[in-house]
């Protein structure tokens, strides 16, 4: 497979090379593109046709789109080399999340306040760096087509780890813009039975138009994954002097082999309405003018050089002055005569005459008519389909304590474990548009949404006595529709209070009884010359736990609680950041109450080997609170930056919300040129926690679960450091990485999960290139 994806950008980057270096197209110094006829106008600068050559217009603009409403919510194009060389990383941008060591494995945040649990199918929740929310995808408007290519690399074809990323974007005119996404990702993995494969494939459009507008997303992905279950022995790693002889990453004793997980998903995903409203005349942005120049036809541009041979005065004409209804000029000025009329005497007034009437057409012609709804009907449909496959081939005796059934595809020490779910949404909102309605200043949402769920899985059958062989395991069908309604207040306009709140309620279905509340707000003040932003966010949710807490059907885990209580969260967040210091503080308070989790415990038999695995859903009478204080502070002295986030978390139950008392993640970096042109990113970074009982990860669950053996496993207390260059070349980025530079040194406990240690030290390389039609 990495030979095939080196054939592929092989044959790539020839034809993104003619995209830029050919007779057609190609980037001047000052980072603009030209067409070859331009080019060739250096070396033809007396040809007079040479006016009717155009530069190609490069512009983009993106954004996201609320999941229920499909509001439409301004955003920055990935374009910067800042960090570039960290948004490769499963762990996270600034290394917040526990992994199981690969390119492209399960994780989980270790900042509790920022896990995200949406959805049903809590079996893709470990992979959401790959399966990116809705409300995180960038729709794209483009002034001409644009490409963009990203690769990153680190090791070889026999453990080595690849990702290939193609973007593609461009618009059939102003109000339609589409594009697609294809992302691969490959991960080999240093030890053994670890490799990972991931694909996905987006395809999305927008219409933005005055009275409709929509926005279309579909996407499909498949994901499989090789599970070792973590080294045999944590001392390979920590302690390699304890063994008589020297062990390479890949030669380290695994769990298991011969076990995957497999997930294939599929997502529609459609927001529309119809907006009443009126126009009004509003300045066109600097990239409509730029487009307006460029379709504008070829025409030479007219000369003035006073008034005409022969020309008559404008009295003399008849002609009635625009402004002859403006009573200040009336009687008042010379231009005038009895009859209101334009009185020309001499050159320099036909002149001024002239030029007022330019600039008024210039004037005109930056303008454009915009249309601004004040009521919008939206309907948003959302449909999600999942099947997930745990297939083993080969399980250690006694590995799992409990066993609940032996039929189906495989039996005897092999797993076949099948689980499907689709999920139906539809919502339909009314919306009075903010200070447009007497009713509304602010703006008001009223909605009713509607959630059609289907799940299946195993259920244990009857074995034929004549054959004495398996019969085939059927699946239980388990469907559940929830109605709900609600309504939304918000504030987005001005520069200085926003706020969101939004409510909904469930009328009918499982979910009975259900409410969720949510709210934002920030306010936004000058201080000292730069501005203070204060921001709130925090929300109620008592709702029923999801299905597969409730559910879950297996060949060696099993359980079914539909008798569980609906559990209640209340979370409340502040926030302070000052621009001119760079400073951001946060602060997050959690109670939970009816907590639900999965609970782990396994045996170590005497020749240390895990028996007895049994993984079990847990709901706790207890009630938990969970307290986060964050600080993130930049410094720059000259060409030298440092960047520090410190997070601090406090659980009040350690046993079944077990977090890190302390996060850190520091980068120090020189910012500099090569040759005025190439900019570029010198540093190292680290990232750091305190030492805990981590949740434990569970292959044949896939899911990570809080420890409960009696001797529990404890991770961190161990800085992983990164050294590197990030540069930056008009369109391109790229940069060069060692990472884990103090592999080998100190106490060697480089785990980001326990049992399963992260890369040694490894050489990385990535590229991110942009091509403009």
């Amino acid at each position: 497979m990495n030979r095939l994806l080196k054939i592929l950008l092989f044959l790539l980057l020839p034809v993104a090379s003619f995209a830029q270096f050919d007779d057609y197209n190609q980037i001047t110094e000052d980072g603009n593109i030209t067409t070859g006829s331009q080019r060739r106008d250096r070396f033809n600068r007396g040809d007079s046709t040479q006016a009717g050559h155009k530069e190609v217009p490069v512009g983009l603009r993106v954004w996201t789109v609320d999941r229920m409403f499909g509001d439409i919510r301004q955003a920055e194009p990935d374009t910067l080399s800042y960090m570039f060389m960290n948004s490769i990383f499963t762990n996270g941008l600034y290394g917040d999340y526990n992994f199981t060591g690969n390119l492209g494995s399960p994780r989980q945040n270790r900042i509790a306040t920022d896990r995200q649990t949406e959805g049903q199918f809590i079996f893709t929740h470990p992979y959401d760096y790959f399966l990116k929310p809705i409300e995180d995808f960038h729709f794209t408007n483009t002034l001409s087509p644009i490409t963009n290519l990203s690769y990153n690399e680190c090791g070889d074809r026999t453990k080595g780890e690849n990702h290939f990323k193609v973007n593609f974007a461009a618009n059939a005119g102003k109000k339609i813009g589409g594009g697609f996404i294809v992302d691969y990702l490959y991960g080999r993995g240093y030890y053994s039975s670890q490799n990972t494969s991931l694909m996905g494939f987006n395809l999305y459009g927008s219409y933005i138009g005055d009275r409709y507008q929509a926005h279309l997303l579909v996407s499909t992905n498949h994901m499989k994954l090789s599970e070792n279950g973590g080294v045999t022995n944590d001392n390979y790693i920590t302690h390699p002097e304890s063994y008589n002889q020297d062990f390479q990453a890949s030669e380290i004793p695994t769990v298991l082999e011969k076990n995957w997980n497999r997930n294939d998903n599929q997502h529609v995903f459609l927001t529309h309405r119809y907006n009443v409203g009126f126009n009004r005349k509003v300045p066109m942005t600097k990239e409509e003018i730029a487009a307006r120049s460029f379709n504008a036809p070829l025409k030479p541009e007219p000369v003035f050089t006073g008034r005409p041979e022969g020309a008559r005065v404008v009295d003399s004409l008849n002609v009635q002055s625009p402004m002859v209804n403006d009573s200040t000029f009336n009687g008042q000025s010379s231009m005038f005569n009895g009859s209101d009329r334009i009185l020309v005497t001499n050159d320099a007034q036909a002149d001024s005459l002239i030029a007022l009437e330019q600039q008024q057409r210039a004037d005109t012609l930056m303008m454009k008519d915009e249309y601004v709804p004040v009521t919008s009907f939206i309907h948003t449909l959302q449909f999600d389909n999942y099947k997930r496959i745990y297939e083993a081939y080969k399980t250690p005796a006694d590995y799992y304590l409990d066993t609940f059934h032996n039929l189906g595809k495989l039996t005897g020490d092999s797993i076949y474990d099948l689980t499907r779910h689709y999920e139906l949404r539809n919502t339909f909102a009314i919306a009075l548009m903010e200070g447009f309605n007497k009713y509304a200043k602010a703006g008001l949402k009223v909605f009713a949404n509607s959630y059609l769920r289907h799940f299946e899985l195993p259920q244990t059958g009857v074995a034929d006595e004549n054959t004495l062989q398996p019969s085939t395991l059927n699946l239980q069908t388990f469907n559940e529709h929830n109605l709900s309604i609600g309504g939304q207040i918000n504030k987005t306009e001005g520069h200085t209070l926003h706020y969101t709140a939004t409510a909904e309620t469930f009328l009918v279905g499982k979910d009975a009884g259900s409410l969720k509340l949510d709210a934002t707000a920030d306010l936004n003040f000058p201080l000292f010359g730069d501005t203070v932003t204060l921001a709130a966010k925090g929300f109620i949710h008592r709702l029923n736990p999801s299905f597969y807490y409730r559910h879950y059907h297996s060949k060696h885990f099993w359980w079914d609680n539909d008798d569980l209580d609906k559990t209640l969260h209340t979370h409340l967040e502040g926030l302070f950041h000052y621009a001119k210091t760079r400073t951001t503080l946060r602060i997050a308070a959690d109670e939970i109450e009816n907590y639900v989790y999965l609970g782990r415990s396994f045996e170590v038999s005497e020749g240390s080997e895990v028996q007895g695995v049994s993984v079990n859903m847990r709901q706790t009478s207890k009630s938990l609170s969970l307290l986060t204080l964050s600080l993130h502070q930049d410094v720059t002295l000259g060409p030298l930056n440092w960047e520090s986030i410190i997070t601090y978390q406090k659980s009040s139950e350690q046993d079944i919300l077990p977090v890190p008392d302390l996060n850190i993640y520091t980068n120090l970096f020189l910012r500099f040129k090569i040759a005025k042109v190439l900019k570029c990113d010198l540093g190292a970074d680290m990232r750091y926690f305190t030492a805990y009982n981590a949740p434990a990860y569970s292959p044949a669950l896939g899911q990570f679960c809080v420890q409960e053996q009696q001797d529990k496993v404890e991770i961190g207390n161990y800085p992983i450091i990164d050294v590197y260059a990030n540069f930056h070349l008009k369109h391109t980025r790229f940069f060069v990485m060692m990472q884990h530079i103090n592999a080998g040194s100190g106490r060697r406990a480089y785990f980001l999960s326990p049992h399963y240690p992260i890369n040694e030290r490894v050489f990385r390389f990535g590229l991110s290139w942009n091509f403009f039609n």
